[in-house]
């Protein structure tokens, strides 16, 4: 499930790098992304010799739990583990870093929050994309919602493409070698 805001206004923003992998994905794999279900956008395909639903919300990132508890409800995933990749944007991390976890916080991200507060656990994977600048910002919540600047779309396509990488990795090697290869 990729992390973001619905609409062609956030379709840059740094907040919904979690949408653009899922894009990138589904192009890659040959999946439509444009069942509505549970409140998102969904798709299935085949990534790396197993089956994935691509998933992105169509609720707002700080509503992002509902879309997820319902899909976790709808196909009987009372665990989500193992099952359940969260892929959201970091702004902790350096700009174009890749972490990967298996579980843990939600590290001040409010989509994250909402998913662990609307399943009850923060058992399940993240992929989580830096976006933090090399200089203070003043305004954390404009910064993340602002586009990417078009000087480094360019860039932010590469750290894609390493971060689809990353996540076929999981898929295919699981996320603790998936882990010591990207973190």
């Amino acid at each position: 499930m990729g992390l973001g805001n619905p609409g062609a206004e956030y379709e840059w923003s740094r907040h919904n790098l979690g949408f653009m992998l899922i894009d990138k994905l589904a192009r890659d794999a040959g999946v439509h992304v444009s069942r509505p279900e549970c409140s998102s956008l969904a798709g299935r395909g085949v990534i790396e010799g197993g089956e994935v639903r691509l998933i992105k919300p169509r609720t707002f990132m700080n509503l992002t739990g509902e879309a997820v508890a319902c899909f976790l409800a709808k196909h009987d995933l009372s665990e989500p583990g193992d099952r359940l990749l969260v892929i959201s944007d970091d702004l902790a991390l350096p700009f174009g870093t890749i972490r990967i976890r298996a579980r843990g916080s939600a590290g001040g991200h409010n989509g994250l929050k909402s998913i662990i507060a609307a399943v009850g656990s923060d058992e399940f994977i993240r992929l989580r994309i830096g976006i933090q600048p090399e200089h203070p910002i003043a305004d954390a919540k404009r910064f993340v919602l602002d586009p990417f600047p078009r000087s480094v779309r360019g860039e932010v396509e590469k750290i894609l493409d390493r971060s689809a990488e990353a996540l076929r990795a999981i898929l295919k090697d699981g996320v603790l070698k998936a882990m010591t290869e990207y973190n």
